[in-house]
């Protein structure tokens, strides 16, 4: 029994259900409807990312299969995406020239290389490190490479000459052109609001692909797809470009690694979340670097998960990975009749592209954010900023948000929130600077640090209590509301033992109120919370509170002209 959950484990698509008469119509549904939006995507992207178009399917095919095997998330639509896609043009430019043997051949070692480091990630178990990059700056990124995709196709989409000087320069507008681009937009657009499952984008290939035979779009001087190959892509291993060339593929390997794998953890997450189960995060690492591995051995690019696609899986009924392996069937017969899309217009796969990404497009994000926090408003429009400037090395503006976002975090990290608190009307402890509370009891400093106590904080936790003690010499005692520190590192058993002896040398009393148990296991092993006269415990703060007034009787009792 334990034999087979292991094998189920790292062989996910064993834990599948059998194929029964209902389950079969809803997979097979969902697995066409994403088959039929995939093949016309995928030639699309394969145009963004500088690739032979037959590459976008070639991407959509043995990579989604892997995938749906070998990871833990088997609703996801693995293959090509817009911002994969254009990582993969941005990392190659200027190391070859698009759609050349060169560039496919250093495409493929992009796949193979990230999909070895993602494999090699999730077998180590370390995909926190995936964490480094937050929320704000995946946001701002992702907004900046929105804008770039657009840009990228905008020439395409209006019938202009393919290079943005000779288009400014001499500008020589294509009607034709112009109108298959701008029509497809506007005709997705549409198709969107009316429906979410329609095929509208596979509906609208075809429909352009007849208009433009019967007009004669291709005589007339308008670019179509033209030839595919037909049949399976062979597997070989690309060529050796050279450890200089392979050098240089670092950065773009980790970028490409990075981004394409937060797109997967936005999909996975929802997905299992749907499903009632915890997102296996290290084993959907290793299926899908399995498959981006497979992509760089059948002449295709590093793939990456489609959020839209993936929604509309759910969407159209898949409850289980048949659904992707249907869709996979759809694009191996579609590369059976890929001779039909030689007359598709060049703007309507520019308008698809266009059309798909827009939806990265959310000004109102920033604005959101800065209501948040301005510190991280401010790092996500540099991030923003430095994206759309460094084009097309679009990783400089990961790695600056990645350097700000740890920046920030250290700086809080060595300048934690101590605050003093004081007793509010409502019962509990607040600051007492904030809602002008009196002190707890004369003579007593009461702190408390949202923090852990470890090399980080202790500095800035040693220097605030010094500070007060020096300004304020009459006090007496100390009281530390310890229930937020969670945790101790040694440089916090130091600084806690100084500050003891500290205290104890100025005759101060220390309370500790609510020291969690692996504080306080750390605090014991060191010899610090032995009994004495000058340390007390309290497990909560209202024993601590009990104390409190017991010193101000006392101190009533010292001095009754208070009375």
């Amino acid at each position: 029994m334990h034999s087979s959950n292991g094998w189920q484990r790292h062989l996910p698509f064993l834990q599948w259900p059998r194929l029964t008469p209902s389950l079969l119509r809803g997979e097979l549904l969902a697995g066409v409807t994403v088959g039929l939006m995939l093949v016309p995507q995928g030639i699309a992207y394969a145009l963004l990312a500088g690739m032979p178009l037959v590459a976008g399917l070639y991407a959509s095919l043995l990579p989604a299969l892997i995938a749906v095997l070998f990871s833990a998330s088997p609703r996801l639509s693995v293959g090509p995406t817009a911002l994969s896609c254009l990582l993969v043009s941005a990392s190659l430019s200027g190391l070859a020239e698009p759609g050349t043997a060169r560039w496919i051949e250093l495409a493929a070692w992009l796949a193979l290389m990230s999909g070895l480091l993602q494999v090699g990630v999730g077998l180590l178990r370390s995909g926190w490190l995936l964490s480094l990059v937050n929320a704000p700056v995946l946001m701002a990124f992702t907004q900046g490479a929105g804008l770039l995709i657009i840009g990228s196709q905008v020439l395409t989409l209006f019938g202009l000459p393919n290079d943005w000087a000779a288009a400014l320069n001499e500008p020589s507008l294509h009607l034709p052109s112009l109108a298959f681009g701008v029509g497809s937009y506007l005709a997705l657009a549409l198709f969107r609001r009316w429906s979410r499952t329609f095929p509208s984008v596979l509906v609208l290939v075809v429909l352009a692909a007849m208009v433009s035979v019967w007009t004669g779009f291709e005589a007339s001087g308008g670019r179509v797809i033209g030839d595919l190959p037909t049949g399976l892509p062979p597997l070989a291993l690309p060529s050796w470009p050279g450890t200089a060339t392979l050098t240089s593929l670092l950065m773009p390997t980790l970028m490409i690694t990075l981004v394409s794998f937060l797109e997967t953890a936005s999909s996975a997450r929802i997905d299992s979340r749907d499903q009632g189960q915890r997102w296996n995060r290290e084993q959907d690492l290793i299926g899908h670097g399995l498959a981006k591995m497979a992509a760089g051995l059948s002449g295709a690019f590093p793939t990456s998960t489609s959020f839209s696609r993936s929604v509309l899986n759910r969407y159209a009924g898949a409850r289980t990975g048949w659904s992707v392996v249907f869709s996979v069937a759809v694009v191996a017969l579609a590369l059976l009749f890929t001779p039909m899309l030689h007359s598709v217009p060049m703007p309507v796969l520019a308008a698809v592209v266009v059309a798909a990404v827009q939806s990265l497009l959310a000004p109102s994000e920033f604005v959101k954010l800065w209501r948040v926090s301005r510190v991280e408003a401010g790092i996500a429009v540099v991030t923003f900023g430095i994206t759309l400037l460094a084009a097309p090395r679009l990783y400089w503006g990961v790695l600056a948000g990645v350097v700000m976002s740890l920046s920030h975090f250290l700086y809080l990290r060595l300048n934690p929130r101590i605050i003093e608190v004081g007793l509010h009307p409502d019962g509990s402890l607040r600051d007492r600077n904030l809602w002008n509370l009196p002190p707890l009891a004369p003579f007593t400093y009461a702190l408390r640090m949202d923090a852990e106590l470890d090399f980080a904080s202790a500095n800035d936790f040693e220097r605030i209590v010094t500070q007060y003690l020096v300004a304020h010499p009459d006090t007496r005692h100390v009281m530390l509301i310890a229930h937020p520190i969670n945790q101790i590192d040694a440089t916090g058993v130091e600084t806690f033992g100084t500050l003891l002896g500290q205290l104890a040398v100025q005759n101060i009393t220390l309370h500790l109120v609510g020291l969690k148990l692996p504080v306080e296991r750390s605090l014991k092993a060191a010899g610090l919370l032995a009994p004495t006269s000058m340390l007390k415990t309290y497990r909560t703060e209202t024993e601590a509170l009990v104390e409190t007034d017991r010193m101000k009787a006392a101190l009533k009792e010292q001095d009754p002209s208070d009375q």
